[in-house]
Parts: structure tokens; sequence; C-alpha cells
């Protein structure tokens, strides 16, 4: 949020006026204050430790917290260091996050700056174009001049973040197809006559919307690694807590932050060791064959349900401070990861979980 302040200064008989602009940081509901919802709340903190799980869907219904609970995850996340001045957040040492002009940088001995900043959260509008999601190319200017210049769009400026999409399920196919590929590859290429350009793209994606008003078509919604099924509270009291918390920040928004800290620098921590944990966590040969045996009894198609479930074991047992995943590990996370890809016909609903659970509870007995 951005204020305006005007400062009148009498000089002379004359009157100047000086404005004085200051950025005001909007809080944001904490984490940790969230109450129920806590599938969503799982898929996102197992996407944060490793976005390479995919991505989670999140199902449900209107004013559930959706938003709330997404921003504030990108909000409870650690700074990152970037590239100063780098128009995708590249990372100083990761090739994989970083674009070619930094590697150029680094292979000539260059000095390069960076600084610490937020984890980028961008909201993509379901009225976006292809160009503005993947950017731009200036032919005009590459043609006269040969300078190839590149106007970025969202997924340059979400690498390294979140990028959510609010009722995904009304966006058009090809836009979630582009998104998909990015969020699976971790870059964007854009070509424009006979230009090309790249440039990392790695990120957490995130599609939000109501089942009424549609689901995915099966192919898309398989792409996603996670789904997470949200239902509006039904118990009076914690309705009531839920409004409460809600009127509590509302009213004294750094009020309710002090009272939430703790929690928060707590779950924060644990993220972070997760992070420092899970390269070196482990699942043992017998666990992988017993998650590609429920893959195959629920006729799983492809392997993602088989990888994406081994990803997320692997997180949830490194969120717990552990170096090896356990079968209630798996429990714990398999039905987020293959509800979404029993569906065969685009005109049936997605599984609440039962499939799964019947057919996991048989094999892990």
């Amino acid at each position: 949020m951005l204020l305006i302040f005007l400062l009148f200064i009498f000089k002379n008989n004359i009157i100047i006026i000086v404005s004085i602009a200051k950025n005001i940081t909007r809080p944001i509901f904490p984490f940790t204050a969230i109450v129920g919802q806590e599938e969503m709340k799982l898929a996102l903190i197992l996407n944060v430790i490793d976005p390479k799980i995919g991505g989670v869907m999140i199902m449900g219904d209107r004013g559930t917290g959706k938003s709330t609970t997404i921003r504030a995850i990108a909000d409870l996340l650690p700074k990152i260091e970037v590239v100063e001045d780098d128009i995708c957040n590249s990372h100083i040492s990761d090739s994989e996050l970083m674009t070619d002009a930094v590697k150029q940088k680094l292979c000539q001995g260059k000095n390069i700056n960076t600084v610490f900043t937020k984890v980028p959260m961008i909201d993509l509008p379901l009225g976006a174009t292809e160009d503005r999601v993947c950017g731009t190319i200036d032919i005009e200017k590459a043609l006269t001049e040969g300078i190839k210049t590149f106007e970025p769009g969202l997924l340059a400026k979400a690498n390294r973040g979140i990028l959510y999409v609010d009722e995904v399920n009304l966006l058009d196919d090809h836009l979630v197809d582009i998104l998909l590929d990015s969020a699976a590859s971790g870059w964007n290429t854009v070509e424009r006559e006979g230009i090309s350009i790249r440039h990392p793209s790695r990120f957490v994606l995130v599609g939000s919307g109501n089942p009424e008003e549609g689901e995915l078509r099966p192919q898309l919604l398989d792409r996603f690694g996670m789904h997470a099924e949200i239902r509006t509270v039904r118990e009076p009291s914690l309705r009531v807590k839920i409004v409460e918390q809600r009127n509590k920040f509302d009213s004294n928004p750094q009020s309710c932050l002090t009272e939430f800290k703790d929690q928060q620098n707590k779950l924060k921590s644990n993220i972070i060791n997760a992070q420092r944990i899970l390269p070196k966590t482990t699942i043992d040969y017998d666990l992988r064959v017993k998650i590609s045996e429920v893959c195959g009894e629920l006729d799983v198609d492809g392997l993602r349900g088989d990888i994406v479930t081994n990803r997320a074991a692997k997180a949830y047992a490194a969120y717990n401070s552990r170096e090896n995943v356990e079968v209630e590990d798996i429990k714990k996370v398999i039905i987020l990861c293959l509800r979404h890809r029993l569906r065969k016909d685009p005109l049936e609903t997605v599984d609440s979980g039962s499939k799964v659970k019947q057919v996991v509870e048989s094999i892990f007995y």
C-alpha cells in the first residue's frame, strides 16, 4: 500500500507543497491463527518444503479461507537471497534458479550484488493474456538494434515463489497448460519470430476453486501434485472461534500478530529444518513397492501418483524431523496425492478419498 503525505512549508509568504511517498506493508493474517482446514494447510506446507511435489489444487466452498491461507503461508516463509535488480529473483549459486545473464557474469568473474527479499507471492488474474503470463519480446528493437529486449511476465516474477490462481477451473485450458509445464520443468521459454528467450520459473503452483463452478479436465487435474478438499465448518463452537479470530485481527492486526508470533516462528523454523533434512531423507524399497501397489490397485494412469506420493511422504517425514519415511507418513499424504487421479470421466466428481483409504488399509495392514 502506498500512502502519500502532503507537507505544507511556509517560506517568504509562499506555500511550498512537498509530497512524501511511503510504503506501508499491509498486515497478513497469521498462518498459525487459521482454525481447521488441516488438509489445505498440510498440502501447502509440504509443497513449500519440496516444490518438486508439483503444487496443490484446493477445491472448496466459498468463504472457507482459501485465499487467506495461501497468502498467509507466503508471508510466513523466511526471506530469500536474490541477485539485485534481476527480473527472475535469480539464485546466486544454483544454476537451475538463475538467468543466463547471471550465469554469464559469474563465468566472467564479475562481482554480483545480492539482496534479501520476501518470497514472491504472485496472483494470476482470470483475464490474463498469454503475453502477460509468459512475457514478451520487443521484436522491433531486436530486428533494428540487434538487442533482445524482454518484458518479463508473471512466470518470471514468480520464480522461487508461489503462483496463485483463484478460480483456476475457470481459467483457459491453454493457460493452465503453460502454468503446469513451467511448474514441472522449472523453465519458461518465449519465442517470437525466430527469437527465443528462456528464464528459470520454478514456483509452487496453487490453484483454488469452487466445485459448483466445474472441475478441471482430468488430464490437467492429474498434473497438480496434491488435491486438498475443504468444506464449510459446521460445528458452532469452531465457527464462533473463526469469527472471533478474524474480528480480532481486523480490529487490531499488530496485537494479533504479536499473539501468534511464537507459533509463527516455531513453524518457520520447522519448515527451514525440514528443507535442510529433506535431501538426506530416504524411503525403504518395500514401502515404495507398496505405494506403487496402491496406485496399480486404484488403476491410476501414469506414474505421477507414485512419484508425488514418494516425494510428499519424504517431505512429511522431514517436517517431523526424521530421515526415514514410516508407514504413517505415507498414510498421512497418500489421499492428498491420489484422490484426484481416479477420475476417468470429465463428468465424474473427484473422490473424497474413501476409495484410496480402503485400498491403503488393505495393503498397509
